[in-house]
């Protein structure tokens, strides 16, 4: 055999830092199989960098420049996950994690890095269910009731200021009161539009009140948000997140992918949405402490756009979630470009990192990657020339180990996911949301009676009473009237009745007409779906 046809030397196995660093990482327990060390430019397939399973409920951040293979990342410690019997959860905001769902492709590239890190790579396609915000492009449809998402997330939404945001929560306040249930938007706004009308202003003056100019802020951000289609993402039935939680017939954990592709452009909508499933799962959960593996991986795509403009109360109120969170079996990994964009309160709850490359091309470059070298433990890797030299596909890595304390940072190059990377067909995709079980229970909105229909027939029914007290009045006057011209002079033809004269009265005309111009102007607005605009 002549020199060329050799084949490539073994890497020699890990020692000095690197051997220490290995040891890291040796678990006893089950354990996410992530890659292999690389240590002065070498590969270590003989140092496996691992994740307990136990640790998975103490968070995690994978982040990273856009194309250094954060999402490929996802998928791995999700088919592993899977394999593993632990429910996970992804948002698939580009359109390229359905792939998941069928078994990958092998090539020369794929068997390449699997001899590399030591992997036994085989095509697998993993058990999923897809989901679709509102109905909008492919998935089963996600709603929420407007009382079920609550003013906070939705100030989120609206963009509120914190005023807009404290009147909104008073709203909810009297709707809950009152048991107005709010299901959709127009519930809500037919609230508003009442408690700034003569009828409604006293109802909150005992707890401050509404001011009319705040009703209109929130009023033109209501149409507003309408006009970008969001109706759709408000109503019933309402998804219950508890089916997040499902295993499948062969006991692997179900991939939930949320299909974003259809509203990439509403980044504050999707990920405010994201963050309601999560609370709702905060909310309905029992306490359960530390498990042997978690209930449930949650993957936070995207979520510098959660915290970007977010008020002291939203920031409060994920930081809680997030904290708590934990006991009750579910792990939450924020996927974003660098630890700068999730509050400090936030990620010292981080406990599992997968950092990938970072680039400073620009000065802002340069800060945010010596901030984030410092949320780092202290290593033998000059961190910043690492991160900066890493390949798609590698990464800097620091977990928590079984006892809870973090391991040495390793620089890692990462298993090729086993699923196919990269979007599946479209027709398959369509089958299996029309397949799935929860298909027939999603797809079709309801409408019920809500707070909308309660108010609209209230306000009638105050018209029609009006009426019939103004139609008392002049019938009585009528028949004063009558009884003196009766008294004054014979009767030389026959009068009309009563109820003729009452009928062809002015004053009955008037309020007839009135009444059947507005009894016009909301059946109109039911069957369209609009309300009445604040001028």
């Amino acid at each position: 055999m002549s020199v060329s046809e050799q084949p490539p030397e073994a890497p020699a196995p890990a020692s000095g830092p690197a051997a220490g660093i290995a040891a890291g990482y040796a678990f006893d327990g089950p354990a996410l199989d992530l890659g292999a060390l690389l240590w002065d430019g070498a590969c270590h397939p003989d140092a496996p960098i691992r994740i307990p399973l136990t640790v998975l409920n103490r968070h995690g951040l994978v982040a990273g420049a856009t194309g250094t293979g954060k999402t490929k990342t996802l998928q791995l410690i999700a088919e592993q996950l899977s394999s593993h019997g632990v429910p996970v959860f992804l948002a698939d905001v580009k359109g390229d994690v359905s792939g998941i769902s069928a078994p990958g492709q092998d090539g020369e590239k794929v068997r390449a890095r699997a001899a590399e890190v030591g992997q036994e790579w085989r095509a697998t396609a993993f058990p999923c269910e897809f989901y679709g915000l509102g109905g909008l492009g492919s998935g089963i449809p996600v709603r929420a009731t407007v009382t079920g998402f609550g003013p906070v997330l939705l100030s989120k939404v609206l963009q509120l200021n914190q005023t807009q945001e404290q009147s909104l929560g008073l709203i909810f306040h009297y709707a809950d009161a009152k048991g107005l249930e709010l299901v959709d938007l127009k519930d809500l706004r037919a609230v508003v539009a009442f408690l700034v009308s003569d009828t409604g202003k006293a109802e909150l003056k005992g707890i401050g009140g509404l001011s009319t100019v705040t009703a209109g802020v929130i009023l033109r951000a209501l149409t507003a948000f309408e006009q970008q289609g969001a109706s759709g993402f408000f109503g019933e039935p309402d998804f219950d997140t508890g089916a997040l939680l499902r295993t499948a017939a062969d006991g692997r954990g179900v991939v939930s992918v949320l299909e974003l592709p259809a509203v990439q452009d509403k980044p504050q909508l999707f990920s405010t949405f994201l963050m309601w499933m999560l609370a709702d799962l905060f909310h309905d959960l029992p306490e359960v402490g530390d498990l042997e593996k978690p209930k449930l991986v949650f993957f936070f795509d995207e979520a510098h756009l959660l915290f970007s403009g977010a008020s002291k109360a939203f920031l409060e109120s994920i930081t809680q979630t997030v904290r708590l969170i934990r006991s009750k079996g579910v792990g939450v990994f924020f996927v974003t470009q660098t630890p700068k964009d999730v509050p400090s309160d936030v990620l010292a709850q981080l406990g599992n990192r997968v950092q990938h490359a970072l680039r400073a091309f620009t000065p802002d470059d340069a800060k945010a990657l010596k901030a984030t070298v410092r949320t780092f433990p202290k290593s033998p890797y000059d961190l910043e020339e690492v991160l900066t030299g890493l390949g798609t596909g590698e990464a800097v890595v620091t977990v928590l180990g079984e006892k809870g304390a973090p391991t040495p940072v390793a620089a890692t190059r990462l298993r090729a996911p086993e699923s196919l990377m990269g979007p599946v067909d479209a027709a398959a995709l369509d089958a299996a949301v029309k397949g799935s079980p929860l298909y027939g229970r999603y797809a079709e909105a309801v409408d019920r009676e809500s707070a909308y229909e309660r108010l609209t027939a209230e306000q009638r029914a105050a018209e029609a009473a009006a009426l019939e007290a103004a139609a008392a009045e002049e019938a009585e006057k009528a028949a004063k009237q009558a009884e003196k011209a009766g008294a004054r002079a014979p009767r030389r033809k026959e009068e009309p009745s009563l109820a003729e004269q009452v009928v062809g009265s002015g004053i009955f005309t008037s309020l007839a007409r009135s009444i059947g111009t507005q009894l016009g102007r909301e059946i109109s607005r039911s069957v369209f779906g609009t309300a009445r605009r604040r001028r």
